[in-house]
Parts: structure tokens; C-alpha cells; sequence
């Protein structure tokens, strides 16, 4: 092969791999979801923000976290960090209500002001397509499934997951908080 065409097969094959990684890793922009009152919303309307994906259960010992969160959406909401809570009946069968329980539930006992969406499955066969996506996506902290209520996904301003939290981190911890500093 010429020296030439073995530069342009070089910077193609290089092309290919970087939109195959950007369409693995940025991804989250690409999905439609309900919000929790029902209002169908796209992910692409946080382009540009920071976001904080949470799986959420009204009755878990991880529910305090709610506090943790609408604490961290007040203090960074401005620098452009989105938390965004999702509902899931997957562990224990901990979020048995309504979105319009839930709702009220999280108002009324966490004043929780950041966007919530409707109930979904965060695992399993009717996993959706968004969680599929996000507990599939090589990171530098694990992969695979989540484990538990309340799990974090850090995704940059261009839609990518950054880092990816266990349910025992909390919102206020140093390892988070310097995390979202590190991106905003």
C-alpha cells in the first residue's frame, strides 16, 4: 500500500472508532422518557449540562439521599449540573406507588425540585433502553448491572458517562462532589 492511502485507511479507521465510541458514550441524549406528571421530555433538552442520573425508590434505606440530592441540585443547578431521578421497582419492591405518589411523596418529605420521570425498569428484560445503555458503557469505576437503589451516573456536557457511583456514595461525598467540580 502507498504511503498516502495507508495515512487515509489510518485516519478512517480512527474516525470510525472515535463515532463508535462518541454513539456508545453519548448516548443519553438520544432517548424520549415521560417525566413524572406525565409531560414526555428528551434527554437532548440537557444538552450542554452537567447530569447526575439517579435510580430512585421511595422505601429504601438509601430514600434519605433524596435530601443529599435536592441539596446538590440547589448549591450547583446554576454551574449547570442536572440531577435527574428515575424511578424503578426493581429492588425489593421498593417504589410500589404512582408517579403521582412518588411524586408527592418525594414534594412533600424531601421538598425535591429536580426533574423526576416515571416509574421504569432500571434491570432485567424490560430494563430501558437508556439504563441498558448506561450500566453497558465502559467506565473507569464498574460495568454491568446496578446492584441496588439509588446508584449514580455522572455524564459530561457533551452526554457522556464520566464516572458511575455506588448506592453507599453519598450525594455530599468528597468523592462526588469533586467529581461534578471537576466538570462544571
Amino acid at each position: 500500500m502507498e504511503p498516502g492511502m495507508k495515512t487515509i485507511t489510518v485516519i478512517v479507521t480512527l474516525l470510525f472508532l472515535m463515532l463508535s465510541k462518541s454513539e456508545q458514550t453519548g448516548g443519553v441524549y438520544q432517548y424520549e422518557l415521560n417525566l413524572i406528571n406525565g409531560e414526555k421530555i428528551s434527554l437532548s433538552e440537557f444538552e450542554g449540562d452537567v447530569l447526575l442520573i439517579v435510580n430512585t425508590a421511595s422505601e429504601c434505606g438509601y430514600t434519605r439521599q433524596y435530601s443529599g440530592l435536592q441539596k446538590l441540585y440547589e448549591q450547583y443547578s446554576d454551574k449547570g449540573l442536572k440531577i435527574l431521578g428515575f424511578p424503578a421497582n426493581n429492588f425489593g419492591g421498593q417504589e410500589p406507588g404512582t408517579d403521582e405518589e412518588i411524586a408527592q411523596f418525594c414534594e412533600m418529605n424531601f421538598g425535591v425540585k429536580f426533574p423526576l420521570f416515571s416509574r421504569i425498569s432500571v434491570r432485567g428484560d424490560d430494563q430501558h433502553p437508556l439504563f441498558t445503555m448506561l450500566t453497558n458503557v465502559e467506565n473507569p469505576d464498574f460495568t454491568g448491572d446496578i446492584s441496588w437503589n439509588f446508584e449514580k451516573f455522572l455524564i459530561d456536557r457533551n452526554g457522556n458517562l464520566v464516572r458511575r457511583f455506588k448506592s453507599n456514595v453519598e450525594p455530599d461525598s468528597e468523592e462526588l462532589l469533586s467529581a461534578v467540580d471537576a466538570l462544571l
